[in-house]
């Protein structure tokens, strides 16, 4: 399992492995279908690639946004 990353260091992170796994997806194109579907939120970084905002992906996992009292 990745580590669990903070906003300062990794303002994003991968679809997959990194927030995938975290969600609970088995597979890399469940995690895609997921993002596709809205499932998982992304921001769109060029023409082929995306990416999950750190912020929400500790949102979804119910972890505190850096920043945020702990």
């Amino acid at each position: 399992m990745p580590a669990i990353p903070v906003v300062s260091e990794h303002p994003t992170v991968p679809v997959w492995p990194d927030a995938g796994r975290l969600l609970g997806y088995k597979s890399k194109s469940a995690a895609y279908r997921a993002a596709a579907g809205g499932f998982i939120p992304t921001v769109q970084l060029s023409e082929r690639r995306v990416a999950v905002p750190t912020a929400a992906l500790r949102t979804m996992l119910g972890l505190p946004v850096e920043g945020d009292a702990a």
